[in-house]
């Protein structure tokens, strides 16, 4: 039954007070929304359940586990504390206790935190001895009573005061940037704190506003990972690295969870000093693009353009760029594992003129968007036939393709 059917019957209820209604259908549309998200949670018998925001914010239980495996190597378990200041449900804070003996979860909300010193009692009694402390705190406050971690974790909120969104590193809350003395005072000696920062924020912005930081006297950089799930980019990760001598350089890792085996790892030095190839062949004094003989195009997934590794993902796979700004590569021949889509290319399009009626319309770096296009070849949504807009050399060409 759906939350919104349920709701309306309360009258078979009347042995339940208003708040005890309204926390049963809180229990009850939680469950709904998240079982598929956080199976291990819908597992658990008598599992609390937040309101639908939280709900809805929250860390899926892929992703937390992937923050989990950057960790997994990286402590001995016997004595490791691990704080998290910003809990929120606590899906990062639960699945990251696993590996640390003891475990400080922070939140402002005191809501969640009741909610959280319910739900902790049945993951500790689940997963052995491992221990949780639920503090009702701001970050800030908490700080300057904590002691030493082995990994420090936020997700600062992305919303001003007014509910606005915001775009900088130091204009979330907690302001990481004005913490970060404080955070790396209560660093161990091996320690490291792990950003978890949202899809729209600009990775190269964020570094640059943490790059002054030293720590011991060593350089502080950050190792970055964008982590994608079926092709929508859920959020970036930022591990605190200490540089140990000048050979090293921080890596950039874009990842699809449900593709995992197809993970791209660069360094941003990589990227810079790569020679861009484009598509194209001399003859005579004009240069024209070997359009006829492109038999396969090929779209890198959503985290590697978050990545930004537009050009060495052409040099790794030996493909060819269509454009420098446009995205999209091009071989004559097929190419294995291939991080993202690809499609065999049937024929250009020349005279607009179509002998189908149903396809599906993609555009990229085109003068018409997806829905103008479709409208002007008079084409309706679906089939297994792919209509490609994208400029070449400043040239709006169209192709007709189908998924390999």
């Amino acid at each position: 039954m759906k939350i919104e059917d349920l709701a309306l019957q309360r009258s078979k209820y009347k042995h339940l007070t208003d708040d005890e209604w309204r926390w049963f259908l809180q229990q009850v549309e939680g469950r709904e929304r998240t079982a598929d998200k956080l199976p291990t949670f819908a597992s658990i018998p008598d599992w609390w359940y937040p309101v639908r925001l939280s709900c809805e914010q929250c860390s899926s239980e892929l992703t937390a586990k992937y923050k989990a495996s950057l960790s997994n190597s990286k402590f001995k378990i016997q004595n490791s504390k691990f704080v998290d200041l910003t809990g929120g449900y606590g899906v990062d804070t639960f699945f990251l206790s696993e590996l640390f003996a003891h475990t400080d979860y922070v939140e402002q909300n005191a809501e969640l935190c009741r909610i959280t010193e319910h739900n902790k009692g049945l993951w500790e009694k689940g997963k052995g001895l491992r221990e949780i402390s639920v503090h009702h705190s701001i970050a800030e406050e908490f700080l300057s009573t904590a002691g030493q971690y082995d990994l420090i974790f936020l997700d600062p909120a992305r919303r001003d005061s007014h509910g606005g969104k915001v775009f900088r590193l130091a204009d979330c809350t907690p302001n990481v940037v004005e913490l970060m003395p404080a955070l790396l005072s209560l660093l161990t000696p091996d320690g490291h704190l792990l950003l978890k920062l949202s899809p729209m924020l600009d990775i190269t912005q964020a570094l640059k506003e943490l790059s002054p930081i030293t720590y011991n006297q060593s350089p502080l950089s950050w190792d970055v990972h964008v982590v994608a799930v079926k092709n929508e980019v859920k959020e970036v990760l930022l591990l605190s690295q200490r540089l140990t001598n000048n050979d090293q350089r921080p890596s950039i890792t874009a990842i699809d969870l449900s593709n995992p085996d197809q993970a791209f790892t660069f360094t941003r030095e990589e990227e810079q000093n790569c020679q861009l190839s484009i598509r194209r062949q001399q003859i005579g004094r004009t240069i024209n693009y070997q359009l006829s003989t492109i038999n396969y195009l090929f779209e890198p997934n959503a985290a590697i353009l978050k990545s930004g590794a537009y050009k060495l993902v052409a040099q790794r796979f030996g493909l060819q760029k269509l454009d420098v700004n446009t995205h999209l590569y091009a071989s004559d021949t097929p190419v294995e594992n291939f991080p993202g889509r690809v499609w065999r290319i049937k024929e250009q399009i020349t005279n607009h003129k179509l002998q189908i009626t149903n396809a599906n319309v993609l555009v990229r770096n085109y003068p018409l968007t997806a829905e103008q296009l479709k409208k002007k070849l008079r084409l309706r949504d679906g089939g297994d036939k792919y209509i490609i807009g994208a400029r070449i050399a400043g040239k709006p060409t169209l192709f007709l393709a189908e998924r390999e």
